[in-house]
C-alpha cells in the first residue's frame, strides 16, 4: 500500500488551504474524536480525513470556523467514506445543519456483501486488507493539547484504511448487484438527526418503572422529562447530571403540591424545585384528550415465539445464501413482530424493517412463503454453511 503524506492543519491559513485541496476530491475518508460525557452535545476534538494520496488531521480546537470544511462534506459530488457514521452524520447534522448527500459506510457495505455486522473498524482493515492495526487509543482524552505521538498515529490510522475498504467493497456491491440496497441503507444512516429529533417527545417512555403509572401521572413524568431535556440543551449538560431518570418518576408517584413535598426527596437540587413543580402544575392542567395513552406489554400467544424462532433460522439461511448479514436484515424482535402481525391478519407497522425498501421486496416474500404454507423446509446438510433446503 502506498505512503501517503500526512500533515495536520491547526490554523485558519492552514485549514483554507486544506479546503482548496479538498474541493478538488471527488472522494474523502472521515473520522472524528469527541469527548462527549460531560455534555448535551458531543465536543468535537479532532476531524481525520483521508484522500487517495494524503491523510490530514484537522484540529477543530485551533482552526476557527469549520462551516467551509463542513459546506464540502454536504457536497452531492463528493463521496465520504465513514466507518459506523452515526456520530459524523450526527455533528454535521449539529455544526452545519445539513448531512452529507453522499455517503458510503463501509460498516453497513460489508454487512450487506455477506460479513459480518456490525464488524469493528479493525477487524474489518484485517479481514479485507489483511492489515493488522495496533491497539486502538479508544480512552484517550482528545481534548488535550498538544496530542501525543501515539493519539497522532491513531488518528491517522483512523482514516488510512477507509479509501481501500471503500475500493474493495464497491467492487463487491457491484459484483452481487446491491448498489440500490447499499444506496437505501446510507440514505437511512443520514437520516438518524431527524429521526431523533422527531422520536425526543417519546423517549420519557424508555424510563423505567412507569408500567403501572396512570395516564394523569404518565403525563407528569412526560412534562418532567421534557423540562430536563429543555434544561440540558440550553444548558450543554448530560441530562442525567440535572435529575436522574428514577427520581423523575419517584417525583410523580409522590404526587408534590408543594416545593417543601419536594425537599423530601433526595438528590434533587433545590435551585430546580421551582421549575419542577411548574412542570407538574403544567401535567394537572392538559386535557384528558391529550394525556399519553397507557401501553400494555404485548402477551404474544406461543405459537407467534414458536413460529418466529422456526422465521429467525429461515432467515438465517436466506441470508446466507444471498450473501447478506441476517441481523442487517433485521433483529429477532422484528421476525417476530412480523409473525404477530402476520398473524392478526393486520398490515406491517410503518417502522419494520420489512415494510418498506429491499427487505420488503427481496427479503419478506420469501419468509411470507414459508408462514403461509407456501413452501416447507427441512434440513438438507448438516456440514452446509445453509443446511436448510427451502422447497
Amino acid at each position: 500500500m502506498a505512503q501517503l503524506q500526512r500533515s495536520m492543519v491547526t490554523t485558519a491559513a492552514e485549514l483554507a488551504e486544506c479546503c482548496n485541496y479538498l474541493a478538488g476530491c471527488l472522494v474523502i475518508g472521515m473520522d472524528t474524536e469527541f469527548v462527549g460525557e460531560h455534555t448535551y452535545h458531543p465536543n468535537l476534538c479532532l476531524i481525520q480525513v483521508a484522500t487517495p494520496q494524503q491523510l490530514i488531521l484537522i484540529d477543530p480546537l485551533t482552526v476557527g470556523s469549520l462551516e467551509r470544511f463542513w459546506a464540502l462534506v454536504v457536497e452531492p459530488k463528493r463521496t465520504v467514506v465513514v466507518h459506523a457514521g452515526r456520530e459524523e452524520v450526527r455533528l454535521c447534522k449539529l455544526l452545519y445543519g445539513a448531512v452529507p448527500a453522499n455517503l458510503f459506510d463501509v460498516q453497513l457495505a460489508a454487512g450487506l456483501v455477506g460479513m459480518a455486522y456490525p464488524l469493528g473498524y479493525g477487524n474489518l482493515v484485517r479481514e479485507l486488507l489483511r492489515v493488522n492495526l495496533r491497539k486502538r487509543e479508544t480512552l484517550t482524552e482528545w481534548r488535550e493539547r498538544p496530542l501525543s505521538q501515539e493519539q497522532i498515529d491513531y488518528a491517522y490510522d483512523d482514516v488510512r484504511y477507509l479509501l481501500p475498504l471503500w475500493n474493495k467493497l464497491t467492487d463487491r456491491i457491484d459484483r452481487l448487484e446491491r448498489t440500490n440496497w447499499a444506496r437505501e441503507e446510507f440514505e437511512r444512516l443520514t437520516q438518524t438527526p431527524l429521526v431523533e429529533e422527531e422520536a425526543v417527545i417519546e423517549k420519557w417512555r424508555r424510563l423505567k418503572g412507569i408500567s403501572s403509572l396512570s395516564r394523569r401521572q404518565l403525563t407528569a413524568v412526560r412534562e418532567l422529562f421534557l423540562w430536563r431535556e429543555e434544561v440540558a440543551l440550553r444548558t450543554n449538560r448530560p441530562p442525567r447530571t440535572i435529575v436522574r431518570d428514577d427520581l423523575l418518576v419517584e417525583i410523580v408517584r409522590r404526587h408534590p403540591t408543594t416545593e417543601k413535598d419536594l425537599q423530601s426527596v433526595r438528590g434533587l437540587p433545590r435551585r430546580d424545585l421551582p421549575s419542577i413543580m411548574s412542570a407538574l402544575e403544567r401535567a394537572r392542567h392538559i386535557p384528558a384528550d391529550d394525556m399519553p395513552e397507557t401501553v400494555d406489554r404485548v402477551q404474544d400467544p406461543p405459537k407467534v415465539a414458536l413460529v418466529g424462532g422456526v422465521l429467525q433460522a429461515v432467515l438465517g439461511d436466506v441470508a446466507v445464501r444471498r450473501q447478506v448479514a441476517p441481523n442487517l436484515i433485521a433483529s429477532s424482535s422484528d421476525v417476530r413482530e412480523l409473525v404477530r402481525f402476520r398473524v392478526n391478519g393486520e398490515s406491517l407497522p410503518r417502522h419494520s424493517p420489512f415494510a418498506h425498501g429491499w427487505r420488503a421486496k427481496d427479503i419478506l416474500p420469501e419468509l411470507d412463503a414459508v408462514l403461509h404454507g407456501r413452501r416447507g423446509v427441512r434440513i438438507a446438510d448438516l456440514q452446509a454453511e445453509s443446511p436448510f433446503a427451502v422447497e
